[in-house]
């Protein structure tokens, strides 16, 4: 009986849950759909699909060593996949449809229509374990409720994964070759422009290139992880967040080489191996606020009452951060790192994040947008959290009085200015102490052809404050 795997953001083959689970039910075939108008209608960043692409086409051969054949079939929007999956499956004789689990509120509402009309043909769905440590609903608070709070759940799951580590999935077997032949991975698509040889060689493709990334930093940067991981001028990051985003690698396989390179230990021994566990913690916290608080995939606010701000309409002062044109050295450096390279470090997009979202009062979701539509790892619930804990709607937020000053966190974060340099030309002479504020040089003109800030930081803060202290009482609800 053959069975069918259906590929989605798990673009690899080993550790990959349905695959094995597929294989193991009888000969397999694999899946992937093209959905152009879907990937539009959530923002997708063409270098983001582009990325995609290129690991399908490095996943191919992989899978072609396994003798399982990789279909590609066209379904330009998810209410197209039910109809496009079961002509697939009456094809090639498919009694079984195995996934690996996704959880925003269009993936629920998709896989339950697909699994409803395969039914009606007698075609059973298996959805497994994939993306995520635990399936959410299983780490839940005393009460029954989902966690809102960073640092119990993260409390929880440690004490889950010393009882019950997550296992590697083993390798499937290579299975006897069947008649039928792969299809082209196409290389572009139409309305999604192909980027530049630059960002196409920083980010390699294929779940290879993703181990060795991760070897790489397991083994060389992992220990000095906690110290660097908050300076952008150095390569003091993992980088794994578009293989993560796609698949191309699992959390599984990031946690053991953690554990690894840490002796086995999740809270002790050296803080960089924990400190980075607790970001991968962050990341699956974020999945299980999707499924608990579905309104967070609506463009809501987590916290409902912050739906009452008045935010600020200001479509010039919106394109000026867009572009990198503040006249904030590091919030416009890290503004032209994401167009140029479809990445941000971690640390900028917090102070980009509340720059826009406290210092120009403009709807956090403004900037959520931008991001996805520029991202190479581009994710909704990591992409939601980040800009909702900066707005102060979110769950586990930053408290509203608590605002990033941008020049402060440039003078603390890249203190030689050698991440600025890089980013923001222009301003290259200008010694360590003018430039992370060139306006407090004094005179009329400032650097030529540099902008002067948007808005007066101080005045702009209290802004901020005054509109957070006028919001109404908490709101309750969970829909």
């Amino acid at each position: 009986m053959r069975q069918l795997i259906w590929l989605r953001s798990d673009l690899r083959c080993a550790d990959n849950s349905a695959m094995a689970a597929a294989m193991a039910a009888g000969p397999t075939l694999a899946v992937y759909l093209i959905s152009p108008e879907q990937w539009r209608e959530h923002d997708d960043a063409p270098c983001k699909v582009d990325f995609w692409l290129r690991n399908l086409a490095e996943l191919q051969p992989r899978l072609a060593a396994l003798n399982v054949p990789l279909l590609i079939r066209v379904a330009p929007h998810w209410r197209d996949a039910p109809r496009v999956l079961a002509e697939l499956c009456r094809e090639h004789d498919i009694t079984g449809v195995w996934v690996n689990e996704e959880y925003g509120i269009h993936e629920q509402d998709r896989d339950q229509a697909v699994e409803h009309e395969l039914s009606r043909h007698g075609v059973a769905v298996h959805a497994q374990l994939d993306q995520l440590f635990f399936r959410p609903g299983s780490v839940l608070t005393k009460s029954g409720g989902y966690f809102q709070v960073f640092s119990q759940f993260r409390k929880v799951c440690y004490q889950r994964l010393h009882t019950a580590l997550p296992a590697l999935v083993p390798m499937p077997s290579r299975q006897q070759p069947l008649d039928i032949a792969s299809d082209a991975i196409p290389a572009e698509i139409e309305g999604f422009a192909t980027p530049d040889a630059t960002l196409r060689e920083h980010w390699p493709a294929g779940e290879e290139a993703a181990r060795e990334r991760l070897a790489l930093f397991a083994d060389e940067l992992l220990s000095g992880y906690q110290q660097r991981r908050d300076i952008p001028g150095v390569d003091g990051t993992s980088q794994m967040s578009p293989y993560l985003a796609c698949g191309a690698i699992s959390p599984r396989q990031c946690l053991h080489a953690a554990l690894r390179s840490n002796q086995g230990e999740f809270e002790t021994g050296n803080p960089g191996a924990v400190t980075w566990i607790n970001e991968l913690l962050w990341r699956e916290f974020y999945k299980h606020i999707l499924v608990g608080y579905p309104r967070v995939s609506r463009h809501r606010a987590f916290r409902q009452e912050t739906e009452a701000l008045r935010w600020r309409h200001a479509p010039a002062e919106l394109a000026a951060w867009q572009q990198g044109r503040t006249g904030i050295p590091l919030v416009d450096a890290a503004m032209r790192q994401l167009l140029a390279t479809g990445w941000m470090h971690n640390r900028l997009r917090m102070v980009v994040a509340m720059y826009l979202t406290k210092n120009l009062l403009i709807d956090w979701r403004e900037g959520e947008r931008w991001f996805m539509r520029h991202l190479i790892d581009g994710d909704l619930a990591a992409n939601n959290g980040g800009w909702q804990w900066s707005a102060s709607t979110g769950t586990d937020a930053a408290p509203y009085f608590r605002i990033f000053n941008p020049v402060s966190q440039s003078q603390k974060f890249d203190p030689d200015g050698r991440f600025i340099r890089r980013w923001v030309p222009e301003l290259a002479e200008l010694d360590n102490r003018d430039i992370h504020d060139p306006s407090a040089r004094g005179g009329l003109f400032g650097v030529p052809g540099y902008p002067a800030q948007l808005v007066d930081l101080s005045a702009s803060r209290e802004r901020a404050l005054n509109a957070f202290r006028d919001l109404p009482r908490k709101v309750n609800g969970d829909d």
